[in-house]
């Protein structure tokens, strides 16, 4: 006969077990995706490949790229043979050009949500309308884009003071694209403001639907649990901005790049834990963070 104190405090920790809450949009996006298969892809070759860079921006998945033969170099060799993969992020025109021009087979894996942008900033320029590019100044994709044009594009990065920039081509038509990972709430305050300066200004919200669907999830998921991590590169824009989304709404949010991050204290007294990764991060590296994870509650309730 079973004693009812030992199953009334069974049933009491089955209630409390804390659950963990992993969001749908967690993870690749199409363009990382397509990337990843096309360089896989031309591991196979017998060639010598190249990239300017990380095809995107997570450790683990450059660690194996590099084991599959892939180079990241700074500048290309002057050889006639070899094939130079363009990342996800885009390259600039110059960048392809030479590559060309020194007899590489050029592989395009730039993502296609970003080619698009790349197709409007050129028209737009052909046009002879002045670009503006809404994102960080220094990110690959950023460069990629303006390295689209032949003339100098203005670059608002969110982070600097720009209403001096603003004011100075207010009388020039102006064109706007914006990073496919920038936080859309700020985007939209931006837009405002070059409204209100510029009279002749036409507005491409090109932020990708992968970075929008995660955007929105983040903005339920820390009110929803009552500890949020973030899984991804440190190097990871998507992944920055979903920090600060959910950082901004829960103060008890943690960026983490792997499950050896994760701290157990964190996990006292809570009852959910919410989790999203960046559109770079490996389904592996997830599944270990929710592992340890689920291992750090199960010794909890049996310590």
């Amino acid at each position: 006969m079973y004693d009812i104190n030992i199953l009334i405090i069974r049933f009491v920790l089955a209630k409390i077990q804390m659950k963990i809450n992993l969001a749908k949009s967690a993870g690749f996006c199409f363009g990382v995706k397509r990337a990843l298969k096309i360089a896989k892809e031309i591991a196979k070759s017998p060639e010598q490949i190249y990239m300017s860079g990380d095809i995107v921006h997570n450790e683990k998945i450059v660690k194996e790229l590099s084991r599959l033969g892939i180079k990241r170099i700074k500048h290309l060799p002057k050889k006639t043979r070899g094939i130079f993969l363009v990342r996800a992020h885009g390259e600039g025109k110059k960048t392809i050009e030479r590559a060309l021009a020194l007899g590489y087979k050029v592989v395009d894996a730039t993502c296609p949500m970003v080619k698009e942008i790349h197709r409007i900033a050129k028209t737009e320029e052909d046009k002879k309308r002045q670009v503006i590019v809404i994102g960080d100044r220094n990110h690959d994709e950023v460069l990629g884009i303006i390295g689209q044009l032949r003339q100098e594009a203005i670059v608002i990065d969110p982070k600097e003071k720009f209403l001096k920039k603003i004011k100075r081509i207010k009388d020039t038509p102006c064109s706007v694209v914006v990073q496919s990972t920038q936080n859309a709430e700020i985007v939209e305050r931006i837009k405002s403001l070059l409204h209100a300066y510029i009279k002749d200004l036409r507005f491409f919200n090109t932020i990708c639907n992968p970075t929008k669907t995660k955007q929105e999830e983040i903005k339920t998921l820390p009110k929803e649990n009552d500890l949020v991590i973030v899984v991804g590169s440190k190097k990871s824009a998507n992944t920055k901005r979903l920090y600060e989304i959910a950082s901004s709404i829960n103060k008890r949010t943690y960026w983490i790049e792997n499950e050896n991050q994760i701290k157990p204290y964190w996990l006292k007294e809570i009852d959910s834990v919410g989790i999203t990764a960046g559109a770079s991060t490996p389904e592996e590296t997830i599944r270990n963070v929710v592992s340890c994870l689920k291992s750090f509650a199960k010794n909890n309730l049996e310590s």
